[in-house]
């Protein structure tokens, strides 16, 4: 399942898979649809990543997990598990915690948060979802 609502797969894989009654979503980050910026990123004169914001990459990397959620005809509410994963755990856990908590209020899924080295595009999140169908 693909939808032009979330920003495209940086590879050959789709936004997400049904199998079942569960729909497993691929790795979603904060680019944003139609023109692949990423909110909050800084870059110098040379075109490198100097600075970034975790919130606004938080806010449009969940905005862009909803948007496959609805496109394969899921809910927000249907999470059952959820993945993150973070590049700068120590910095930017607080925020993205709390942000977490304020997006996902209400919504009974299972989460874990795990520190990497780096993700394949200047990001610092990204999300791995699955969901519950409804019958």
């Amino acid at each position: 399942m693909r939808t032009e609502a979330a920003p495209a797969p940086v590879g050959a894989y789709p936004h997400a898979r049904r199998a079942g009654d569960l729909l497993f979503l691929s790795g979603v980050g904060p680019r944003r649809p139609g023109d692949d910026a990423i909110p909050g990123n800084v870059y110098d004169a040379g075109g490198r990543l100097v600075a970034y914001d975790i919130e606004a990459q938080c806010r449009q990397v969940f905005a862009n997990v909803r948007a496959v959620l609805e496109a394969a005809g899921a809910r927000w509410e249907d999470l059952v598990d959820v993945t993150v994963f973070l590049t700068d755990m120590a910095r930017d856990f607080p925020a993205y915690n709390r942000l977490y908590a304020e997006h996902f209020a209400g919504v009974d899924a299972c989460r874990t948060t795990v520190g990497v080295g780096a993700l394949p595009t200047p990001i610092a999140i990204e999300l791995k979802c699955v969901a519950a169908l409804r019958a």
